[in-house]
């Protein structure tokens, strides 16, 4: 515990010292700590121009000759080398080097807790992880001014979702956002028309006159959350002990959703596949030998390019489609996050660190993210890039967006759900006379259990 004060406290120094440096800001440190929304603050000057506007030299204080070690995918080791090549040159007279290291986003917050000191000094993580590190003393909370203009070209969900309250009450920005990350509809133009794509039931019976399946991983809770969501049930923050809240759903209205998606997947059976995401892309393909047997399925931005090169002019992308429950078409709503970057507060050089992790969530590094990788921006104006615009997979995503649920404060979800999910889909669930209301209680029950 006296480690986790200690390193709060060194966080709210660096944060102080930030303030106090270049970009227009005129408030002393001691105002600078208690800022509770940067972007409202008139004082922050340069707040919505850009990293350009806001870093200054005096922002490295002393610091020099840093040596940086930096986390990302694998997908993203290329550019994210380049990128950092780049800071070096933007800063030459600093000599700073870096390190750029292989680590998926979704296991980093794991292995920072396990071992933060020889962990990275900037590391990309997924949102729902954002309260394990902070509650780890590992993110330092970003400066203020630098936190004034990320909210102000930013996205507001991806604002808000990177926020959290200090050891003083203050709420502040703890991680820079990096990119939005969600699953939506792709499908394989020459068996679903756009038309059949806006709903599940056209879907599946498309793919069914063609003799292709639908994949999606049912055994999955990150997708299995879908057949709950879609019903109004909603997550609502981390109670005592990390127990999940839930809205004051209506559970008929959940029941008749999860009834809804397990007749589809019974009806449709021999369709309807569950299985892993990574078996759409190369479902999609075909060889010499083999046709291609995917007409559609759900899957994320990470698999893009492959999809994208199998199905060539064929490939289609749109939000998640409807379904229809008890005689009404209802959109189905899904899980989504972001990922961030994030500031170890063991760094060695955390003036270098955090310029670097508000480098690479700059406008610039979104701008080739979207070019290069196809990866969804939250910087606004990336967002309205012709990149964006004429990308039908980030548009997809951006349209699912609206119907989502935010990745952050999670609980024990994730078994549960895949547990449900598997009921659904399982032989011997018959769909017209299942007891889904006692599934659904269990289901609430196992994540707080």
């Amino acid at each position: 515990m006296k480690k986790i004060v200690a390193l709060l406290l060194a966080a709210m120094m660096v944060v102080a010292a930030f303030a106090s440096c270049g970009g227009g800001n005129t408030k002393s440190s001691t105002e600078s700590k208690t800022d509770s929304k940067a972007s409202a603050d008139t004082s922050f000057e340069n707040a919505g121009k850009g990293y350009d506007a806001n870093v200054a030299d005096a922002d490295f204080g002393d610091e020099k000759n840093a040596k940086l070690k930096v986390w990302g995918p694998d997908a993203y080791t290329k550019l994210l080398k380049q990128q950092c090549d780049d800071f070096t040159k933007l800063y030459a007279d600093k000599n700073i080097k870096i390190e750029v290291v292989v680590q998926s986003e979704d296991s980093a917050a794991t292995q920072m807790q396990t071992d933060a000191k020889t962990g990275a000094d900037v590391f990309g993580f997924a949102s729902d992880q954002l309260n394990n590190l902070l509650n780890a003393g590992i993110l330092y909370q970003i400066a203020p001014k630098y936190a004034a203009d990320v909210e102000a070209t930013n996205n507001k969900a991806a604002v808000d979702i990177s926020k959290s309250k200090n050891s003083s009450g203050a709420e502040g920005l703890y991680a820079f956002p990096e990119t939005g990350n969600g699953y939506f509809l792709v499908y394989d133009k020459s068996v679903v028309s756009d038309e059949a794509a806006a709903s599940l039931e056209g879907i599946l019976d498309a793919c069914k006159k063609e003799g292709k399946k639908f994949i999606m991983d049912v055994g999955n809770g990150y997708y299995a959350c879908m057949f709950v969501f879609t019903g109004g049930l909603r997550l609502d923050g981390l109670g005592e002990g990390n127990t999940q809240l839930f809205n004051d759903y209506d559970e008929k209205e959940v029941v008749a959703s999860m009834k809804a998606f397990s007749k589809l997947m019974h009806d449709y059976k021999g369709t309807f596949q569950s299985d892993a995401v990574t078996a759409i892309p190369s479902g999609f393909t075909s060889t010499a030998t083999r046709a291609a047997k995917v007409g559609a399925g759900i899957d994320g931005n990470w698999d893009t390019a492959g999809i994208s090169k199998a199905l060539g002019e064929n490939f289609g992308a749109a939000k998640l489609p409807t379904i229809n429950i008890d005689g009404k078409d209802t959109q189905i709503y899904s899980m989504y996050g972001y990922k961030m970057i994030g500031v170890n507060a063991n760094s060695k050089f955390p003036r270098t660190a955090q310029i670097l992790a508000y480098y690479l969530s700059s406008e610039k590094c979104q701008q080739e993210r979207a070019d290069q990788l196809g990866w969804s921006p939250t910087n606004n104006a990336v967002v309205e890039s012709d990149t964006v615009k004429n990308d039908v997979a980030i548009s997809a995503l951006l349209a699912q967006s609206e119907f989502s649920i935010p990745q952050a404060n999670v609980g024990a979800i994730w078994d549960p759900l895949k547990n449900l999910g598997n009921k659904l889909l399982a032989d011997d669930t018959d769909p017209e006379k299942f007891d889904f209301n006692t599934l659904l209680k269990n289901t609430i029950a196992n994540i707080n259990g």
